[in-house]
């Protein structure tokens, strides 16, 4: 069997696994799903971002659905993972596609599942399309019924539902200056229909199905050219959002990457602080300790997950959750969304700029005043898939002396397997969605944290 789901839905290799064959199995495993949830007869919604082939995938799903009886509401264009789940939701379907490989290299396409709450698929619902997968007959016969097809302006839905969620014209009325890099990806006609040109700066804001070489992912490593924009035109924020616009990284006025761990701390602080919301807060496994302190401070219960959003969308459905994230630019906030949403997280900086008048790294510092200088990075490495299970058992007996000559203190596998030390943490774990190995570090300094992670490329 070629498919076979991950982290967050299935991605594969275009052409190599990702073949409209396997494309056909996944989508008649998921059409039976849908066939038997509550909602069917509302039918399922499909988008798509703007990978190569993603528009013809997407209607091939289209059709396989339409095929088994279905209502499909197909978007009319490229558009964002947040935009199908918040029509999912709204329309109260029985679930959603999205035809995307997110962050992944360009060579990957993929197929995500939304739940009609709309958020990522419950573990167990990937689980029960998996087991479905096994009885499809791959010579089943597509003979798409036209007529079940619509085509729906999902991105004017989601754009009409913003400005009715943020205090846009606060943010209007303050001129602010802001850049947004949509890195070729499904984000890019969203901000530049909310905000006047004279405020905004657009960079890789074009179809580009080989992402300018680069991964679509909104991380430092990735991002060197963008900056170099930035300060030629000078603006006061930026807004980084990956390929399917459900991940978010920032600049701030100085040029200085902001990366969700930060983000996550400074929306949170404000939610309690100055909006005086109460809640339950989520966090996957690679996500700052600094919002332990936070939760600690005002009394909140936290959960700390596995990594992958679809563990946060599931307990923001059943628990109360105010606000839920991961470490690779993921954050929802459940009043808006189960589900992470890079723009409308953006777009809730930019109102507590306005509404505080304080720049990006003004609030980053009342951080660092209050809870102490962290810092944070991630090397991901490509290696074997032998030389990655050693280096996985030799890390799993948690029996390190030390890491890069600081003391251990705690050791937890919740996933992958974790080092806490003196200062910071280490983390190494295999990636869900492609081959790779990923370390991860905090620490209280950046000297600590570029030896740690010597440390560990070391030890990999």
């Amino acid at each position: 069997m070629q498919v076979k789901f991950g982290t967050d839905g299935w991605r594969a290799i275009i052409a190599k696994e990702y073949t409209y064959d396997n494309l056909k199995l996944a989508a008649l495993a998921s059409a039976r799903y849908f066939l038997g949830h509550p909602n069917k007869s509302k039918g399922v919604c499909i988008g798509y971002d703007t990978r190569f082939m993603s528009k013809e995938f997407a209607e091939y799903t289209a059709e396989v659905f339409s095929s088994q009886g279905l209502m499909v509401f197909l978007s009319d264009s490229f558009v964002s993972t947040p935009a199908v789940s918040l029509y999912t939701k709204s329309k109260q379907l029985a679930g959603g596609i999205v035809i995307t490989a997110s962050h992944n290299p360009a060579i990957y396409n993929g197929f995500k599942v939304k739940a009609s709450y709309g958020g990522p698929a419950h573990p167990e619902v990937i689980a029960e399309i998996e087991n479905i997968l096994p009885e499809i007959d791959p010579f089943t016969e597509i003979a798409a019924d036209k007529k079940l097809i619509e085509l729906t302006n999902m991105k004017s839905f989601y754009v009409n539902y913003l400005k009715n969620s943020i205090d846009l014209p606060l943010i209007q009325d303050s001129r602010i200056k802001i850049a947004h890099n949509a890195m070729f990806g499904a984000g890019q006609d969203i901000i530049t229909s909310l905000f006047d040109e004279s405020m905004l700066s657009c960079y890789h804001c074009s179809i580009n199905p080989g992402f300018g070489g680069i991964n679509p992912e909104p991380m430092p490593q990735y991002i060197g050219e963008f900056i170099e924009f930035f300060k030629e035109v000078e603006p006061d924020v930026a807004i980084i959002n990956d390929g399917d616009a459900d991940r978010i990284g920032m600049l701030d006025e100085n040029g200085s990457f902001v990366d969700s761990h930060k983000l996550f701390a400074i929306i949170l602080k404000d939610l309690v602080e100055e909006k005086h919301q109460t809640g339950e807060v989520a966090k996957t496994f690679a996500l700052t300790d600094v919002i332990d302190k936070i939760c600690l401070k005002h009394h909140l219960t936290m959960h700390e997950l596995q990594v992958g959003f679809k563990h946060v969308s599931k307990l923001m459905t059943t628990n109360d959750i105010l606000i839920g994230g991961e470490e690779s630019g993921g954050i929802g906030i459940t009043a808006f969304l189960p589900e992470r949403d890079g723009i409308y997280t953006g777009l809730l900086i930019l109102e507590m700029m306005t509404r505080r008048n304080k720049t990006l790294s003004e609030l980053v510092q009342e951080l660092y005043d209050e809870y102490g200088f962290f810092c944070y990075n991630r090397l991901d490495l490509h290696v074997s898939d032998s030389k990655k299970q050693a280096i996985i058992d030799r890390a799993s007996t948690g029996n390190l002396e030390n890491i890069a000559g600081y003391k251990i203190l705690k050791f937890n596998n919740l996933d992958g397997y974790k080092y806490h030390f003196e200062g910071g943490w280490m983390l190494i774990r295999p990636s869900g969605t492609e081959p790779v190995l990923r370390l991860y570090c905090e620490a209280d300094s950046r000297e600590k944290v570029d030896k740690v992670l010597a440390f560990a490329a070391k030890l990999a």
